[in-house]
């Protein structure tokens, strides 16, 4: 019994590698970008989650982690409560969150409001820069590093030099 335990523990473990390359790259992009980060949250649904959350926390070593757990739809009024009291530097999309991923209503209000008390926000995929995200790279922009000028002129940052405006 413990011989299948221990093949299921390497195997999440190998799982969670090969995705840990997918926040990397955003990672890097948000150290270098807005240097004064050290406070990244993610709103999401915990459990429908867990592999992206762990490669996240891979990834985000030396940032603090602020993850908002959601149910549905109905708690994005909470998280931005709770986003808004914590201040956090940036939020991050998880793209396939099934309720605050890239494209969902729920990811639009989030980037709305973060962007009203200047939190910017940053996504892997092109359409979470294309719905508002300040700062998108990884597997969904096809390695190319895109900003949302619009966005981050009202989340108050700057466009990395270098990146491709949408």
């Amino acid at each position: 019994m413990s011989r299948v335990r221990s093949v299921a523990v390497l195997l999440a473990m190998a799982a969670s590698t090969l995705v840990a390359g997918d926040y990397d790259a955003i990672i890097g992009a948000i150290k270098k970008s807005w240097p004064n980060c050290e406070t990244l949250a993610v709103v999401c649904d915990s459990n429908g989650s867990k592999g992206a959350l762990a490669a996240l926390t891979g990834a985000a070593g030396g940032m603090k982690l602020i993850v908002v757990d959601v149910k549905g739809p109905q708690d994005m009024g909470k998280a931005i409560g709770t986003l808004s009291s914590r201040k956090p530097d940036a939020v991050l999309l998880l793209a396939g969150d099934r309720i605050a991923g890239d494209g969902s209503s729920a990811a639009t209000f989030l980037i709305q409001r973060m962007a009203a008390i200047k939190v910017p926000t940053a996504a892997t995929t092109e359409a979470g820069v294309k719905q508002g995200a300040a700062l998108g790279i990884g597997p969904g922009t096809g390695g190319k590093l895109l900003a949302n000028a619009k966005v981050s002129a009202v989340a108050g940052v700057t466009v990395p030099a270098g990146a491709t405006a949408l």
